[in-house]
């Protein structure tokens, strides 16, 4: 039969027969679950030992962990493992973890007998998963013991090297489910911060100082003093001077620096006021032990250091396993594919030198700037460009490092080392690097100590002037007074205690904040950018339907044909839903941009296209929400494929949440070819701006804030991370949140987006809750003043006063954030409310 229509459409109604007689095993094989990772057996099922599998990799690690005796890994979770089903089984991709400098940068320690190694292992989920990892000794004798950190998700292993290398050591986690995630960044090693340290050292000195000075003065506010002796009154005070020294030179040396800095730049720090109320108590103290034979304050010098020390190191302490700022090695694998005359070889990427020839694989990213040598390759550049369409890539052409290779293996020859590339130097461009100071918003805790200060120092110099006419004395007990019960101890300790239980709480969330400051900016804005591509869509939730003739193996063919030619976003969603169908060979393929494709396959016209560009109306079956793609053979209509965008769920209530309190924009590398689609979906209040390459969004971003708008941007991808650095915040969106976010402020888990209403609603309230603990902190000053100006306060009244308003602000704030969470659902593993 000549006519490749009637093939088509004999071949169509012998797939229909087939699908008509299975269509029963097919509905019970969606009902099925896997016995191992838990997910739908939807392609097949294999029946073993009683139990059903999805695939052969997850019956494979169920047979090893039964060999092993291993089992009870099922009985302390549902379904506990990954799926296996795209399991990789290359034997030699471990192999660079064979070379001598790989092997020493990556290990913690190692001596003649063991190996002490620590993996991230990001699929560590659950107990079950606890539990396998920590046994594996069971598994391999060569494993002396492992031991697992749930919250980072690392495992920290120690192995006898004669009888387990460390490339068989990964080999064997990967084997079960837990493959580590070894980047090219986990070479460097990593610093620490000597500040926290120093912080740590500082709060134990000011604790125990503290604690003894506290003991020493309990006969003073007992008044009990008196059946001590003099000799042991005296004494006490001696001590409680020595123990003072320390927490007044060393634990509060930073405030001092602080405050300094802040004087020398001609602005009143928060710190001003603390340590203008740390030296007064001090040198008062002094004055009073040595000179008019007092007890002084000296505990409550302590106390009050302690205290401010313990808020700061909660604030530090928070989330400080997350990465925000990781270079471009965070993203390249350690090994790559080197091929030498026919045998390939995985080396590590610092051997990687200009000449050699390399193999990239499907979903690999290409590591050095290079040329193909194959006759044709699908890049995907979003990481680097944000557009979501791969490239086409015809042979001898250059092929950018952080593109990502779609389809077949690849040959590639490197042009450039890893370090000198196109990713690289984007990476290293100024505008990609975030100027925390610059940027930088001062706190409101701080704002408001200025003026508070200098009306602490009003009213105290109005007392001693007052005072001085009558009682010269009373007047320097009121000034140090009202300097001591004023200091903003608990103006201090509510800002970092609220902001630090806002952050721990967003954390819960799925919503990592860099710092505390990240807060009071989400609480201030006003104008909102969004990326589209992996934000607000996501390219694998892009649903495809085909309505006409039933598409046998060859239209299939024919189909994935047409659409490899094409790098049109059409082209690429049904090339994806056609997945693996080998592609028939065609003749005289011809793209009209923005129309569709025509060939020729056995003397037969093809028409693959709009529906103007096909010579057909448009359909009155089509859906409201998607773009038609027709085909036309021989000028017979065979059927359309409908189109829907691949919103991220959620976005279609967010945006017109958004919209009544913000100013919406959208910034895209894409074409406009979804901006009807986008509008109906998301509303037109989300003003969209297409065709923007990296320094277009920058330029956006910088220009909303010439004109006094206050910015988030929420992207993902190096191509965002100029504008990420140009807003007042930036968020970066990430389907893992141990990725690696360029220059953010946050990462916010891709799955969590939906809720940022209720994220930037909290960040609101939690801004209100350290609003009332100040007017609770000035009510407790006003107190304090009224006595401290009649110089009625005694030493046991400013020991109890000021522990007390601290306390009370503290407890405050902790009970209210987590009152306010429990109500917006925040604690709560239920959906946040926000409508």
């Amino acid at each position: 039969m000549n006519d490749i229509r009637h093939v088509f459409e004999l071949d169509a109604e012998v797939t229909c027969r087939q699908m008509e007689n299975t269509s029963t095993p097919v509905k019970q094989l969606a009902q099925i679950s896997c016995y191992h990772c838990g997910e739908r057996c939807e392609e097949e099922i294999l029946h073993h030992e009683g139990k059903d599998f999805c695939c052969a990799g997850c019956k494979t690690v169920y047979d090893v962990l039964s060999e092993n005796d291993l089992c009870d890994y099922y009985d302390l979770s549902d379904a506990p493992g990954s799926n296996r089903r795209k399991e990789n089984t290359r034997t030699n991709r471990f192999d660079y973890l064979d070379d001598t400098d790989v092997r020493d940068k990556l290990v913690d320690y190692q001596d003649g007998k063991q190996v002490h190694v620590t993996f991230f292992v990001p699929l560590i989920h659950c107990a079950s998963c606890i539990w396998l990892l920590e046994n594996l000794n069971r598994l391999h004798e060569g494993v002396v013991d492992s031991r697992v950190n749930f919250i980072e998700k690392k495992v920290q292993i120690r192995f006898f090297k004669e009888e387990i290398s460390l490339k068989e050591l990964v080999a064997l986690m990967a084997g079960i489910g837990y493959e580590p995630r070894i980047n090219l960044s986990d070479m460097v090693p990593q610093t620490t911060r000597p500040a926290d340290r120093k912080l740590i050292y500082q709060l134990a000195v000011a604790g125990f100082c503290f604690g003894n000075m506290m003991f020493f003065s309990l006969p003073e506010y007992f008044s009990e003093a008196e059946l001590l002796g003099q000799g042991f009154r005296e004494l006490f005070r001696y001590l409680n001077v020595v123990l003072a020294l320390p927490v007044f030179f060393y634990s509060a040396s930073d405030y001092y620096r602080n405050a300094w800095y802040s004087l020398k730049n001609r602005s009143i720090s928060m710190e001003v006021p603390i340590v203008l109320g740390i030296v007064t108590l001090f040198t008062y103290s002094l004055y009073e032990i040595f000179l008019i034979d007092q007890e002084g304050y000296l505990d409550t010098l302590g106390g009050l250091l302690f205290f401010l020390l313990l808020g700061k190191l909660y604030q530090q302490k928070t989330f400080d396993t997350l990465s925000f700022d990781r270079d471009y090695t965070s993203y390249f694998p350690i090994g790559v594919s080197k091929l030498t005359q026919n045998t390939e070889q995985v080396i590590p990427l610092t051997k990687v030198q200009v000449g050699d020839r390399i193999r990239v694989r499907n979903e690999e990213l290409v590591p050095a700037d290079s040329v193909l040598l194959d006759e044709e390759a699908t890049i995907d550049y979003s990481f680097v460009t944000g557009e979501e369409v791969p490239v086409l890539v015809k042979k001898g052409a250059l092929v950018y490092a952080g593109g990502r290779q779609k389809g077949a293996a690849i040959q590639l020859l490197v042009q450039k080392s890893p370090s000198q590339g196109y990713l690289t130097d984007l990476w290293n461009n100024e505008a990609f690097s975030k100027n925390e100071q610059e940027d930088s918003l001062a706190s409101l805790a701080t704002r408001i100590s200025g003026k508070f200060t200098f009306t602490v120092l009003l009213i105290a110099f109005g007392a001693l002037s007052y005072w001085s006419f009558y009682d010269f004395s009373m007047g320097i007990r009121a000034f140090t007074a009202v300097l001591i019960i004023t200091c903003p101890c608990a103006l201090a300790m509510s800002t970092p205690f609220t902001l630090g239980n806002v952050m721990r709480i967003f954390g819960k969330r799925g919503f990592y904040l860099k710092n505390t400051q990240v807060i009071e900016k989400l609480a201030g804005l006003d104008t909102l950018v969004f990326d589209k591509t992996g934000t607000l869509t996501a390219p694998s939730k892009a649903r495809v339907h085909y309505q006409g003739e039933s598409l046998s193996e060859e239209t299939r063919g024919v189909v994935k044909a047409l659409v490899n030619h094409s790098i049109h976003p059409l082209s690429n969603r049904i090339n994806r839903w056609l997945g693996s169908v080998p592609a028939v060979k065609l003749e005289q393929v011809e793209e009209i941009p923005g129309k569709g494709l025509r060939a020729v396959y056995k003397s037969q016209s093809l028409v693959l296209g709009s529906a103007s560009f096909a010579g057909m109306k448009s359909s009155p079956q089509a859906r409201s929400a998607g773009n038609e793609v027709h085909l036309v053979i021989e000028g017979v209509h065979l059927g359309t494929f409908y189109i829907e965008s691949g919103i991220r769920q959620g976005m279609e209530e967010m945006i017109p949440a958004l919209a009544s309190n913000y100013s919406l924009h959208l910034l895209s590398g894409d074409q406009d070819h979804e901006k009807t689609e986008l509008e109906k979906k998301l509303g037109t209040a989300l003003r969209m701006h297409f065709q923007q390459s990296p320094k277009d969004k920058l330029n956006q971003i910088q220009q909303l804030r010439e004109g006094g708008h206050r910015v988030l941007m929420v992207g993902d991808g190096l191509n965002d991370a100029g504008a990420l650095k140009a807003g007042h915040v930036g968020i970066a969106v990430t389907e893992n949140i141990s990725h690696f976010s360029p220059a953010s402020d946050a990462i916010l888990d891709g799955e969590k987006l939906r809720h940022l209403p209720a994220y930037l609603d909290f960040a609101k309230l939690g801004r209100k809750i350290i609003k009332s603990s100040f007017g609770l902190s000035f009510t407790y000053n006003t107190l304090g003043i009224y006595f401290a100006v009649q110089g009625l306060v005694s030493p046991v009244f400013c020991a109890i006063l000021m522990p007390a308003s601290s306390i009370s602000v503290v407890l405050f704030t902790t009970l209210a954030t987590n009152y306010f969470a429990r109500r917006k659902g925040m604690n709560e593993k239920t959906e946040l409310r926000w409508k």
